[in-house]
This record gives C-alpha cells, structure tokens and sequence, in this order.
C-alpha cells in the first residue's frame, strides 16, 4: 500500500469516527429527551391520579359535595316555600279579623 493510499483510509476512517461520535450524541440528546418525556408522563398521571380522587372520592370528592349543597338547596327551598306559606296564612288571618270586627 501507498502512503497515499494509506492517508486516504486513516482520513476515510476518522470521518467515520467523527461521523459516529455525532450520531452517538444526537442519539444521547434523543435519550435524555425521551427521558425528559418519560418524568413528566409520570408525574402528569400522578397529577391525574389526584384529580379523579378529588372528584371521585365517595366521601370528601366534588361530586359528593354537589350533592351536599344540592339537599341543601332543596330543604332551603322547602323551609322559604313554608315560610311563606305561613306568612301569607297569617297575614291573611289577621286581615279576616279585622274585617270580621271592623262591622
């Protein structure tokens, strides 16, 4: 072999080599990416696990707290509507006697 022939195959095999050693670091930034994606998909179902037991946790979840407010709502309503009701009665009453006097 040549020297010329030799430089020509060291060159050919350092460009190799440096061809490699870029692949080898595009393939580590991909990794450490891939990494990056793997903590964050684990923390989101971590964030989503808390999520569903806020809202559907059969004792203290949101679902549970609707419902609460919802009765709540409903015996308000019921007591107002009574309430009423009565005040009306009675307004009524008093407004009847004094007619009934007022003769």
């Amino acid at each position: 072999m040549s020297e010329e022939s030799t430089k020509k195959t060291f060159s050919s095999t350092v460009e190799t080599a440096v061809g490699f050693v870029e692949i080898k670091g595009q393939l580590q930034r991909i990794e450490d990416t891939i990494l990056s994606i793997k903590e964050k998909s684990e923390e989101m179902a971590g964030d989503l696990h808390k999520i569903k037991e806020a809202i559907y946790n059969p004792d203290q979840g949101i679902y549970t707290r609707l419902k609460e407010l919802e009765n709540w709502k409903s015996n308000i309503t019921r007591i107002i509507w009574i309430s009423a009701t009565v005040l009306i009665g009675v307004i009524t009453l008093a407004a009847w006697e004094l007619l009934k006097h007022t003769k």
